[in-house]
């Protein structure tokens, strides 16, 4: 068969457009599937030959004995058809994939089910019989097309793309196939007669030219190394919690409109009138109260409970000095709530003294804002509740030892005072400090991001390295897993090859032609020990000898090498190549086929073993992922993100609260910091999934702390204190006052 080498095994340019990076695909399916079209046709013609003698209709033996016989005669021409006809609808349909009414088009019915109306009881008879083939091929090959499924729609920025939409569909190939049959032979009979022959067991393996498809669209960053099912995974899952959350806040939302109902009833019976101080406020709040609260802020007394305190002075606690002030009612219910809401804060361990102080000067302004502003309750982004929410998730980066000197406390600090000095009743303050405490923060992590440069370069490499020889395997597995290598050379691809594509991947970037060069290398080479019957062949053979070996010698030297084995490897290279242009050359025709026979046989049978192996490997695979995917501790590292704190246990010394920086993109490295910003370290995944797993790490829940405060606080309230108050008698007030109290909870 004709010996092209322009197998493309990476897809030139850097991030070129959708249409261009499928239409580079092409060029590795017209290669891979011309390397198994003489084999294919071999076993073709046996089948016909075969099915000529065990027919019992004359007709249908004739023609297949006829059939059988040209496609023996004239395999050349039969390539040439199939594989220059095999590019060209490949070609055709990328181009019709790509047309923008292509995507407003409804999806192609499923081969499982063609459309038969308005056509020849031939053409249904080729569609069913077509069909059934295409699916058993889909199902062979389940978890590739998956994967490409994805990896396309990804490209073209789909939800999803059906095996219908796959322009490597298996119903494609074997329509293109079918109408090459019927170009190549005139023969009409025979194009109805080689239905029953486009078997699984006689056409192309698709397996490994899918699997290359694969590679190639890893090796431009379409979702990398099968990695989509994790972040497809991570995706639902977040789709999941954000639903939780959502029920979870409408719960919320609910219980908090009972639970203000019932101050709103008694606030309206003491005013005689359902909307008297209702318009603004958590539910109408007076200013005389809000004046009340600045003045007690203000007083000796406070700065008296403040230093008596023992930790951190409590709106419990406060509540005591001025009991008139709360005693029914929205600000009763405002000062409970919001209590129990700092109460709950206060009790995070994880929160530094230092911190929690701050915190408490905070209460007073807080409370008056959530009097102000009835939103501080019902929307998480408030900005009273995203300075509380700062001030806890950086608190572990304050360095507690030397805290008054920490620029991180220093900002902090300012603004809390700044909060505490100036807040009356415009809440708007919070949303400057906020800013600039977002802001300063912003600047610290852009610092510490560049001091991390080193560490994440490092990791970098080791990443690209251990991607590098993945896909290195997965080329090599490509080409072993046709079965039609010969031992020694496959035992020499899997064991130093590997190695030599590891290096041609890992400097790429720097570096493209090198892949080109190692697989071109890799296919010169498993094509040279193949068997050569012709003399023109064999001189081909001779002439390209010398090169290939030069890259050989070339590329082992750049991997090192240089042992006895490479000796006694090219000692049995040559002997296989002297073999080769020595074995006799005048062969009858039947002979050639016989051997060309003998030869697919002897590779099918390598094939199946080969697939054999790489079910049982990925069957194992599967099953430490199941198990993996049910270990709590997997699941949670596998949920960590940029900024969550942690504290990890240390050997014969205290714990130590981290934070994570940086998490590489396989997610096999963690870097972390500490409140000592000059220190980082770093811990492999299977290391820190361990700690998780002894116990000896523990995630600190530093994130929306009045979120979960407020209900947990909710959570505690007895029924009675979350059932709204029965409607108070308003037939005394005014013909223009609204009786429905329910109105005032209305969110703006």
């Amino acid at each position: 068969m004709p010996t092209q080498h322009q197998h493309t095994g990476s897809l030139a340019g850097v991030n070129p457009p959708a249409g261009e990076l499928l239409r580079a695909l092409v060029p590795i399916v017209a290669h891979l599937v011309g390397a198994q079209i003489e084999t294919m046709s071999v076993r073709l013609s046996a089948a016909f030959l075969a099915l000529s003698e065990t027919s019992q209709d004359s007709r249908e033996a004739n023609l297949s004995f006829h059939a059988g016989q040209l496609l023996k005669k004239n395999a050349y021409a039969f390539y040439y058809l199939v594989a220059a006809d095999i590019e060209k609808a490949l070609r055709a349909d990328i181009d019709q994939l790509l047309l923008p009414q292509r995507v407003a088009q409804p999806e192609k019915k499923l081969m499982m089910e063609p459309d038969l109306s308005l056509v020849s009881y031939e053409e249904m008879d080729k569609k069913l019989a077509l069909s059934r083939v295409s699916r058993s091929i889909e199902l062979d090959n389940a978890e590739q097309y998956a994967a490409l499924n994805m990896r396309i729609a990804h490209l073209m920025q789909k939800e999803a793309l059906s095996i219908a939409q796959n322009p490597f569909r298996p119903e494609l190939l074997l329509t293109t196939l079918h109408q090459a049959w019927c170009q190549f032979d005139p023969e009409t009979g025979t194009h109805e007669l080689v239905l029953s022959l486009l078997r699984p067991d006689i056409l192309f393996d698709l397996e490994p030219i899918l699997a290359e498809l694969n590679q190639a669209l890893v090796a431009k960053g379409v979702l990398p190394d099968l990695q989509e099912s994790y972040r497809i995974r991570r995706q639902r899952q977040k789709k999941l919690d954000d639903q939780d959350e959502a029920v979870a806040a409408t719960a919320t939302e609910g219980k908090l409109r009972q639970y203000f109902a019932q101050g709103a009833a008694q606030n309206a019976v003491q005013s005689g009138n359902a909307y008297s101080g209702m318009t603004g406020g958590a539910a109408g709040v007076s200013g005389a109260t809000l004046q009340q609260l600045s003045e007690f802020q203000k007083s000796l007394q406070f700065r008296q409970l403040m230093s008596e305190a023992k930790d951190v002075l409590r709106l419990s606690q406060m509540r005591e000095q001025v009991p008139d002030m709360f005693a029914t009612g929205v600000e009763k219910q405002t000062l409970d709530l919001l209590s129990q809401v700092f109460d709950n804060v206060f009790r995070n361990q994880t929160i530094p003294a230092q911190v929690k102080e701050l915190i408490s000067v905070l209460q007073i302004p807080v409370l008056k804002a959530a009097m102000l502003d009835k939103e501080f309750f019902f929307n998480e982004h408030h900005p009273a509740r995203r300075l509380i929410d700062l001030l806890s998730r950086y608190s572990p980066a304050v360095n507690a030892q030397q805290a008054q000197q920490d620029p991180l406390f220093q900002t902090m600090q300012r603004n809390v005072q700044r909060v505490s000095d100036e807040f009356d009743q415009e809440v708007a303050l919070f949303e400057e400090v906020v800013n600039d405490l977002e802001a300063f923060i912003a600047k610290e992590e852009q610092a510490s991001e560049q001091a991390l440069q080193a560490p994440i370069q490092t990791a970098l490499r080791k990443e690209k390295i251990k991607q590098a020889s993945m896909t290195a395997t997965q080329t090599v597995a490509v080409r072993v897993g046709s079965g039609e290598v010969v031992a020694f050379v496959e035992t020499f691809l899997e064991n130093r090859w590997t190695k030599v594509l590891t290096l041609a991947y890992s400097v790429k970037e720097e570096k493209p032609q090198a892949v080109e060069d190692a697989i071109r290398t890799m296919d010169d080479l498993i094509w040279s020990v193949k068997p050569k019957i012709t003399l023109q062949d064999r001189q081909e053979l001779l002439n390209r000898l010398p090169a290939i070996l030069a890259r050989l010698n070339k590329w082992l030297s750049l991997i090192k090498w240089e042992d006895a084995d490479r000796v006694r490897f090219f000692a049995e290279l040559a002997e296989c190549h002297a073999s080769i242009v020595r074995a006799p050359l005048e062969l009858s025709p039947d002979k050639q086929f016989e051997i060309a026979v003998e030869a697919a046989q002897h590779a099918a049978e390598r094939r199946l073993e080969k697939r054999a192996e790489a079910e049982k490997k990925a069957q194992q695979q599967a099953e430490q992922q199941a198990v993996a995917e049910e270990d709590p501790a997997v699941m949670l590292v596998d949920s960590l993100e940029r900024g969550v704190w942690i504290e990890l246990q240390q050997p014969a010394a205290a714990p130590v609260k981290v934070r994570l920086a940086w998490v590489s993109p396989m997610r096999s490295l963690f870097i972390f910091t500490s409140s000592q910003k000059e220190q980082n370290f770093s811990l492999p995944v299977k290391q820190l999934q361990q700690a998780f797993r002894e116990q000896k790490a523990r995630l600190l829940e530093l994130d929306k702390v009045v979120d979960r405060a407020l209900m947990e606080a909710l959570g505690s309230l007895q029924p009675d204190e979350t059932t709204p108050a029965a409607a108070p008698d308003l037939s005394g007030t005014e013909p223009d006052a609204e009786p429905d109290c329910r109105a005032t909870l209305t969110p703006n």
